[in-house]
Order: structure tokens, then C-alpha cells, then sequence
């Protein structure tokens, strides 16, 4: 390279330097590097990621305002902060897929040349250039001579907080500040129980569950929802024409079978011939009994009723008069009003950490003055959609001995406790949690 060429080169540098320190801001800075470095350093793409308070890819070549939640921008970020981690002490770094993770590496080649040059702004972000030819020896330093400029001109743009000092000086004016100080220390990890409410139900322990025992038509309900039954007494009734029919047929062929038989037996008598009929007609007589008692045994189990003694829970009994079951199909559950558990339902976006052996207060909504302690027993390992198609966690609960038991089926909101944790965490874990999802961390 010529005389004349190093010599324009540098005035470029110079010009470029003087153009960095004239930028009005920080934006009016990166559209320089970004797009005018090009007439010292000829490149195909450029980035500029800034460093700060929002750290983000700020600008990119031949683009007025790039798109953070671009395909490309969430790549470039993920490759700016990989370089900025592995190559923290160097000034500049030539990288290309080969010197990246597998992850990084296999979008390399859609999204950017071959060769690109990682430049360091003096702490306040980088600067990416890449094109198809590699990066000569003499290009890297007057880049790097270039990114130091450029970084001295970012700094005049940083915002200017050095909380170091402020602190002293806050400190320094008096001891009550001090005491204020150590107060407000004090309050923020003063460390309290964390707790999350969930909608719940009281809801039976050991329920027995009445299904239907043949496939039809339920005729009629006897009970009224949650009716307390004694042992035996009559629950529902399904139709029984169908039967009934089969049972009348099986009896007349009974008796058709029966009158065969005797005929045969008296002509067994006199003829050989009619001991064979007999015994067949005997064989026919007990499969006709056999297909009437077994019409006769079905027509009883028609006739649900109640195997012990407890609650009937269940809907509305219009909605199940007339209405056709299949074999084995839940009608009604029976439940003890005096064995109970509380069933909770933890939204996914609330859930933290508990264990079996946790502690749950249910609060009633008939009756906000009476609360009610219980044990966690049991917490679904799966999300599932529940009312209004939210996402919740299962809880199941037992409650406590000694306390007069809520009843059966009352709704309330439950408090389930977690861990010990700051006050500053418990106020601030929603604020965070919100956070992270809009910033994507």
C-alpha cells in the first residue's frame, strides 16, 4: 500500500473522529459508526450494541429503527453478549462460525458474512463489522484506533450516576440518616412466610361413586342433591320396559319348555325313542330357566340404592331424568359429611415452591369471620385447564384435628404458604416475575 493510500486512510480516521465527537447523542453517534465507518473500512453489515441501562442492539446499518423483537436482532443480541463475555479484555476479536457455539454458529451464515470484527467501545457497548474478505493485520488497528474514539465519544453521552458517592455524601450529613439507613435495611430483609391464595372447595375424601350398573335410560331420581340416605335407601331407577319385555318372553318360553318336557317324560315311558327327547327337552327347559333368571336378576339391579350411609352429591335431578347412561358411567357420588379434605386450585402464573406437610387456611365466602387450618397432602405435578380455560396446579389438603369441619361442598378462597423469604422478595416477586417476561430474560 502507497504512501498517498495511508495518507488518505488517516485523514479518513481523523474525519471519522472529529464527525464522533460533533454527534449531538448517542443515537446520532451509532448512525455515524455504523454507516459512515464504511468509508475507512469497507464491510457489507454493521451493529452497534449499547451498553447501559438497557443494554440492546441500538442500531444497524441501512436501517432508520430496527425491530427488537426481529428473528435477527434476538440472534445478534445473544452473539454480542457471548463476545462480550468470552472476549472481555480484549479490544477487538475476528470471529466467524468456527469460533462460535454450535447454538450461535448455525445461524451464522444466515444471517451475516463470513468475517466479522468485534470492536469494544472503552465499556459503554460494541461495535460489529462483517464482510467476505478476512481482516488484515493493519485494518484491526485502525479499527481498533477507530473503537477507541468512538468509545471516548460514548462517554459523554453515558448517563453520569456514580452512586458510590452519593451514598458517602447521603451518609456523611448525619447519623440519623445512618439510622434510617440500617432501619430500612432491617425492614426489607425482616423475613416473612410466603403465601399465594387459590380458589377451593370442600370436597369428600373417600367418595363412593354410584354408576350406572346396565346400559339405559335413567326413569327416576329419588333423592334430592346432597339429601342425607340411610343405608339402602333408593337413589335412582332406570327404565325397565326392555327388560321387563325380555323377562315376560323368557318366562312363556319357560313354561313352553316346561309343558315339552313333560310330554317327552310320559312318552319316555312307553317309547325309547322318547328318552332321547327328554333329555333334550330337559336341556332346553334349563336354558330357558337359566335366560329368565338372568332377565329377572338384571331387572333388580335397575334399581340402584345407597350401600351405606352418607350424601348424595350431584346435579341438578332434571338433568338426569330421561337421560341415557352408558354401562359404568358416574350418575352420583356418596360421600361421608364427616370425612372431608380441601381441594385447591393454584393458577400456574402464582405457583412457587411447596412440599407435602405445608400449611393452608381456607376462608369461607358464607362465612368471612371462620377460617379453617389445613395440611398440604398432595400438589399435581401438571398444569391443567380448569374453570375459565386458566391454567392451575391441583391441591389436596387434609384439615386439621380438634376444629369443627366445614361443609361438604363449600366454596372459598385458600392462602397456601411456602417458605421463609425478605419482605423485599415478597413484594417484589410479582413485579419481577412481570419483568422477566416482558424483557425476555
Amino acid at each position: 500500500m502507497g504512501h498517498a493510500d495511508r495518507s488518505r486512510e488517516l485523514a479518513t480516521l481523523l474525519q471519522l473522529l472529529h464527525r464522533a465527537r460533533e454527534a449531538d447523542g448517542a443515537e446520532r453517534l451509532g448512525f455515524v459508526m455504523v454507516n459512515e465507518t464504511q468509508h475507512l473500512l469497507p464491510y457489507r453489515q454493521a451493529a452497534f450494541w449499547r451498553e447501559g441501562l438497557r443494554t440492546h442492539v441500538a442500531v444497524l446499518s441501512g436501517l432508520a429503527e430496527p425491530d427488537p423483537t426481529a428473528p435477527y436482532l434476538q440472534w445478534l443480541s445473544a452473539l454480542f453478549r457471548h463476545l462480550a463475555k468470552e472476549d472481555a479484555d480484549r479490544l477487538s476479536v475476528c470471529c466467524d462460525a468456527s469460533t462460535l457455539p454450535e447454538a450461535l454458529a448455525e445461524e451464522w451464515a444466515h444471517w451475516l458474512p463470513e468475517h466479522g470484527l468485534w470492536l469494544k467501545l472503552d465499556g459503554h457497548g460494541a461495535l460489529l463489522l462483517a464482510r467476505d474478505l478476512p481482516w488484515s493485520e493493519y485494518e484491526i488497528q485502525l479499527a481498533e484506533e477507530l473503537a477507541h474514539g468512538y468509545g471516548h465519544a460514548l462517554r459523554q453521552h453515558a448517563p453520569r450516576r456514580d452512586w458510590t458517592a452519593l451514598a458517602k455524601t447521603w451518609l456523611r450529613e448525619g447519623h440519623r440518616r445512618k439510622r434510617l439507613l440500617i432501619a430500612a435495611l432491617l425492614v426489607v430483609c425482616f423475613p416473612v412466610r410466603l403465601s399465594v391464595l387459590a380458589r377451593a372447595e370442600v370436597v369428600p375424601s373417600d367418595p363412593i361413586l354410584l354408576r350406572a350398573p346396565v346400559s339405559g335410560v335413567i326413569d327416576k331420581v329419588a333423592v334430592l342433591p346432597n339429601q342425607p340416605v340411610r343405608r339402602g335407601a333408593a337413589l335412582f331407577d332406570l327404565d325397565a320396559t326392555v327388560l321387563s319385555s325380555q323377562l315376560a318372553l323368557a318366562k312363556e318360553e319357560a313354561s313352553a319348555a316346561e309343558e315339552s318336557f313333560r310330554a317327552s317324560a310320559q312318552l319316555a315311558l312307553t317309547d325309547d325313542k322318547g328318552k332321547l327327547a327328554l333329555a333334550q327337552d330337559r336341556a332346553k327347559l334349563e336354558e330357558k330357566d337359566i335366560s329368565a333368571d338372568f332377565a329377572r336378576r338384571e331387572l333388580k339391579r335397575l334399581h340402584v340404592t345407597a350401600p351405606a350411609d352418607g350424601v348424595v352429591v350431584f346435579s341438578d335431578r332434571n338433568d338426569w331424568q330421561g337421560k341415557a347412561v352408558a354401562l359404568g358411567e358416574k350418575v352420583m357420588t356418596l360421600a361421608d359429611p364427616a370425612k372431608v379434605e380441601l381441594a385447591a386450585w393454584l393458577p400456574a402464573a402464582e405457583a412457587i415452591d411447596l412440599e407435602p406437610g405445608g400449611k393452608v387456611t381456607l376462608y369461607p365466602n358464607a362465612t368471612p369471620f371462620q377460617s379453617y387450618e389445613a395440611t398440604l397432602q398432595r400438589v399435581s405435578y401438571k398444569a391443567e385447564a380448569g374453570e375459565g380455560n386458566l391454567l392451575a396446579y391441583r391441591l389436596q389438603a387434609r384439615f386439621a384435628a380438634g376444629q369443627r369441619l366445614p361443609l361438604l361442598g363449600q366454596m372459598g378462597t385458600a392462602r397456601v404458604y411456602g417458605d421463609w423469604v425478605p419482605l423485599a422478595y415478597y413484594a417484589l416477586r410479582r413485579p419481577l416475575t412481570a419483568a422477566r417476561q416482558w424483557l425476555g430474560w
